[in-house]
């Protein structure tokens, strides 16, 4: 299995990239968000890979993070989700764009996406809240700027570290404060995320 490819951009069509590694041209699929950000033809670039085999075929898709590429598994466990609605949502969403429209059950960001409809942006919502990458909480999840997200770390923190104590896992209190701070705003403090977080989790 191919986890990873560093190289030199051959060429760029609509949906992939032909990375080429000492001699050999790999086609990668790749989103449009990840196409738009790769070096011209000619230049260096490295790619975290997801290899998918089957009975006919072997493909490769390619992000520039593992960040990305945990999210387009996750996407997959969906059902009607598989390789290239998957890859739609990454190219219209950011990661943590993503984690932020979950973690409020914003069914209309997603549906944004061609190929998402209303169904299918609640099937994601809902069988994908518990789920999301470890690395959206708490600050991504939110889609806070790295700043933002540092000035206000210790009340978040807080109220997730009283969510795990009361036995809820770290995904759950990462996503309830997520919704408790996107509905209090910037100020909110430690027991009023608290409090909302609880109702969101009795939902």
């Amino acid at each position: 299995m191919i986890g990873k490819l560093r190289g030199t951009i051959d060429s760029i069509g609509e949906d992939f990239v032909i990375l080429d590694v000492h001699g050999v041209g790999y086609v990668v699929s790749c989103s449009t968000r990840t196409l738009q950000s790769l070096p011209a033809a000619g230049e260096a670039a490295a790619l975290a890979i997801e290899t998918q085999v089957r009975e006919d075929s072997i493909r490769l898709y390619g992000f520039f993070s593992d960040d990305e590429r945990d999210w387009f598994r996750l996407l997959q466990t969906v059902q009607g989700v598989g390789a290239k609605v998957a890859l739609a949502l990454l190219g219209i969403l950011s990661t943590s764009e993503l984690g932020a429209a979950i973690a409020r059950q914003d069914k209309t960001a997603l549906a944004r996406t061609p190929g998402v409809g209303p169904r299918l942006a609640a099937r994601l919502v809902t069988e994908l809240k518990d789920k999301t990458p470890a690395v959206h909480a708490p600050a991504v999840l939110m889609g806070l700027a790295p700043a933002t997200a540092a000035a206000e770390a210790p009340a978040v923190q807080d109220a997730i570290a009283a969510l795990i104590s009361l036995d809820y896992s770290r995904q759950q209190a990462a996503n309830a404060v997520a919704v408790a701070r996107a509905e209090l705003g910037e100020v909110a403090e430690a027991p009023a995320l608290i409090r909302r977080s609880l109702r969101e989790l009795a939902r």
